[in-house]
């Protein structure tokens, strides 16, 4: 993928990773529509960041994945990058009284969301990269959080046969696997430990330049490509016996 000179849209863009995409996306001269539900969110990302173009969607309900392609389509058909970014995280217990309608919740945002993002917008003439967040999730999973770590885990994989499957078409597909960065993902304060979004960005941007398709950062670089002998004492740390 190039660099510069794209038009990209980075969906659940207003903050965390998706606004660190973004900002660097801008400042690297490209193009860059971001979407999400809450308009204040747009709103402060916008006056943040000026030259981004808001587009306030729904994904998750198909009707709202719909309207966003069309729109699209219709004033930015020239657009040649999807970053499927927008992910919801819940801390919860397969006990909690509300656990199934929660964890509907996140496969619909984290799964069917992106999937049928994928299926739209790849009628795009234009498009030619498809950049997928996953985690490192994906490879050990965090008991805490069991739907987002299986989401992520299917994410992961159905990138990588996303990526056998539009060789033919000559898109791109790039996987963005990030470790647990200070974001508000799960809820405010739950990962004021953890590294800058900024650290993360400027790396991945480095491997991006490099050709890289699978951009790791930190803890994800170990867990990516490797085997049980190593994820095994990280699930073991990730989730002690009680």
């Amino acid at each position: 993928m190039q660099a510069s000179n794209n038009k990209i849209l980075v969906t659940g863009g207003a903050t965390g990773i998706g606004f660190g995409l973004a900002e660097r996306f801008v400042k690297e001269g490209n193009t860059v529509i971001i979407c999400g539900r809450r308009e204040s969110a747009l709103g402060d990302a916008k006056s943040n960041l000026p030259s981004l173009i808001t587009k306030q969607c729904d994904l998750l309900t198909s009707e709202g994945r719909e309207k966003l392609y069309k729109w699209i389509a219709a004033e930015h058909p020239d657009l040649n990058v999807l970053v499927n970014n927008a992910g919801i995280q819940q801390w919860m217990a397969i006990t909690d009284e509300d656990f199934f309608t929660r964890a509907k919740e996140e496969i619909t945002t984290n799964i069917e969301a992106p999937v049928h993002l994928t299926s739209l917008f790849i009628q795009l003439d234009s498009l030619n990269t498809i950049m997928n967040v996953t985690s490192g999730l994906s490879f050990v999973p965090f008991s805490k959080v069991p739907v987002y770590s299986a989401t992520k885990a299917f994410f992961h994989s159905f990138t990588t046969s996303l990526r056998y499957l539009l060789k033919t078409r000559s898109i791109e597909v790039i996987e963005i696997i990030p470790p647990a960065l200070n974001t508000d993902l799960g809820g405010k304060g739950l990962h004021d430990h953890a590294p800058a979004v900024s650290d993360f960005i400027e790396s991945i941007f480095a491997q991006l330049k490099e050709g890289k398709t699978e951009l790791t950062f930190g803890f994800t670089e170990a867990l990516n490509g490797a085997g049980q002998d190593v994820y095994k004492p990280i699930f073991e740390r990730l989730n002690p016996t009680v």
